[in-house]
């Protein structure tokens, strides 16, 4: 990949949201520190946390404001289970709150464009949904497996992207100039688990990360925030914490990374 850096030319620049529950709210403060200093995207991908994030972006709601309606809203339903009596419950009843917020619906008429992942779980394989209804294929890509029902979209079942590519750089290539991904998965060393749920998670998130080097090679700047490694994917309330947590990284990124100092000089001429 060319990632020289023309000076005299805007970069079309891209970006890919892993999924992560509720740590995926460490993308907002990573995408507002980028925002803060004049970096534009041109593409988003997200997967299940990070779609909705990209889709709430690409509308043009600023990340600070995406936490607002976050904090305000029942949005988090997205992101923590809840259990019917059969131990499977339908997503669909978050399907209002995506469309108070994005009453058109439409791929085409975001402000940017976004890609978002999901797994036909049918035909196990990975989808890229860039165009059709944005709730249901942010819906498809939020489906935990094992906790909601899958999603139904033209007669296929689809489940959360993350199952076979919990960071979703492919769609980017080709299409930018220059390849940013934020990923909130980061695993600390652990001595014990303390209770299920922590196994659960952990278990989790060893899975969903074992294909994550593979694909951090394809990117130019990888943004994976450290401290995250505490906080549960269905840790609610703390998403103030998490969301300044990206923004610190986001800011360490600017400083620390050339390629993004020449961008941003390059915009202010």
């Amino acid at each position: 990949m060319d990632t020289t850096i023309d000076q005299n030319c805007p970069k079309r620049i891209g970006i890919a949201l892993s999924g992560g529950g509720v740590r995926g709210v460490s993308h907002l403060g990573v995408m507002q520190a980028m925002i803060d200093h004049g970096i534009k995207f041109s593409h988003i991908s997200g997967t299940s946390a990070g779609a909705i994030a990209a889709a709430f972006i690409a509308e043009g709601y600023a990340p600070k404001e995406i936490l607002q309606i976050i904090k305000e809203s029942s949005l988090l339903k997205l992101l923590r289970p809840a259990f019917g009596s059969n131990g499977l419950i339908s997503i669909l009843h978050a399907r209002h709150l995506i469309s108070k917020y994005i009453p058109h619906n439409s791929f085409q008429d975001l402000k940017i464009k976004i890609t978002v992942a999901a797994v036909d779980l049918g035909e196990a394989r990975q989808v890229y949904f860039t165009d059709g209804e944005l709730d249901m294929a942010i819906l498809a890509s939020c489906c935990l497996p094992g906790i909601f029902k899958p999603i139904i979209i033209n007669n296929h079942m689809y489940v959360d992207g993350g199952i076979l590519n919990n960071f979703p750089v492919e769609p980017l290539i080709g299409n930018c100039d220059l390849i940013m991904g934020s990923s909130c998965n980061h695993l600390p060393v652990v001595k014990e688990i303390k209770s299920f749920g922590e196994l659960v998670d952990r278990a989790a998130m060893i899975s969903v990360n074992s294909n994550l080097n593979t694909r951090k090679i394809l990117c130019d700047i990888v943004i994976e925030p450290h401290g995250l490694g505490g906080y549960g994917i269905f840790d609610t309330d703390a998403a103030e914490e998490i969301y300044m947590i990206g923004y610190e990284e986001g800011l360490k990124t600017i400083n620390g990374n050339q390629k993004l100092k020449d961008i941003i000089q390059a915009q202010k001429k």
